[in-house]
C-alpha cells in the first residue's frame, strides 16, 4: 500500500510540475488515479511540505511549494 501511495504522489508531483496549479478533480482526471488514491498521495505530499493547499471559492487548488 505505501509503494502505491508513494507513486501516486510521484505521479501527482509531476502533473504538477508540469501543468502548474490545478483542481483536485482536474488531477485525478488527468492522472487517472482514483480519488482516494489522489487523497492520500496529497496527504503524503503536504506531510513532506511539497504542496501549497488553497481554497479558491469551493474549489481546492494545488501547487508545489
Amino acid at each position: 500500500m505505501v509503494d502505491t501511495i508513494g507513486e501516486a504522489a510521484g505521479a501527482i508531483w509531476q502533473f504538477l510540475n508540469a501543468n502548474g496549479e490545478a483542481s483536485v478533480n482536474k488531477i485525478t482526471t488527468e492522472t487517472g488515479l482514483g480519488k482516494n488514491e489522489v487523497q492520500r498521495a496529497i496527504g503524503w505530499l503536504a506531510k513532506e511540505d511539497k504542496l501549497n493547499i488553497e481554497m479558491k471559492g469551493r474549489v481546492e487548488t494545488l501547487s508545489l511549494k
